[in-house]
């Protein structure tokens, strides 16, 4: 372990990463607050509460290192190199992330690099929004015959492409959370067309478990033009599965189905 001493002090460095949870403060944990009790710095994302600094010493350093979908103002590189620098010359930094740090979150990079310093590091782990925010909705993952299972994909890949994984997953009868993909729902809701799935259940969350949280609940034919309708942007999360048929805004949907039927 890398120890640097100054004329006062001997500063031990040490990374943890702190899963913030999905926006709501009162989601992250106990241990969570503890290592933010204790830091020197605090690097946090953007979808990162900001009410989650006040755990923070007054004296620790906050520095914001977000990145929005499309935004590259903080590159990766440059967050590993100040997550170091901070480390070597404060001693403990925590990097809160938002959700869990590694459900696509790159943590595992993070703490890849620092332990190429022998920096020792910690993981908390957090409420990801991919079963935490669907659950604040009362939409479970696995239910009775609904669904037996669940997959947790990525819209696009690094490249911005629609990840392979999803073209898998909608071949399943399980639950399918999708993230980062609301920009691409006219795509994605194609994928399951494809499937002949065009009546499968869809929510779509923005700005989950938040005081502006706003949710649509509707089918895989329409849920493009709700999306428009309702104005929703990212970040949110959108839920394709038949547990969706739960959720109350779902009533409407079986009631106008019922009436075809009977017509």
């Amino acid at each position: 372990m890398i120890v640097r001493t100054t004329e006062k002090t001997t500063i031990e460095p040490k990374i943890t990463l702190v899963g913030a949870g999905p926006g709501d403060p009162d989601l992250l944990t106990l241990k969570g607050v503890k290592a933010l009790k204790s830091a020197a710095v605090v690097l946090y994302d953007a979808l990162v509460n900001e009410a989650l600094l006040n755990y923070a010493p007054e004296n620790a350093i906050k520095v914001y290192v977000g990145k929005r979908s499309g935004d590259e103002s903080f590159s990766q590189e440059l967050v590993n190199k100040l997550m170091i620098d901070y480390a070597l010359n404060y001693g403990h930094v925590v990097r809160l992330k938002s959700g869990d740090p590694f459900v696509f979150a790159r943590g595992y990079e993070e703490i890849d690099v620092a332990e190429s310093y022998s920096i020792p590091t910690e993981i908390v782990p957090g409420v990801s929004s991919a079963l935490g925010v669907p659950g604040l909705q009362k939409i479970p993952m696995v239910y009775g015959n609904l669904s037996e299972s669940f997959w947790v994909v990525t819209g696009t890949n690094a490249k911005g492409d629609i990840s392979p994984d999803l073209y898998v997953a909608a071949k399943s009868n399980a639950t399918i959370v999708v993230l980062m993909g609301i920009e691409k729902i006219k795509e994605i809701a194609q994928i399951f067309k494809a499937e002949g799935k065009e009546n499968l259940p869809v929510a779509v969350i923005e700005n989950g478990s938040s005081t502006d949280e706003n949710v649509v609940v509707g089918i895989v034919d329409t849920i493009e033009e709700l999306i428009e309708e309702k104005k929703l942007a990212s970040p949110a999360l959108l839920v394709f599965g038949n547990v969706v048929s739960l959720h109350p805004q779902f009533n409407a949907i079986k009631d106008f189905f019922y009436i075809l039927s009977e017509e």
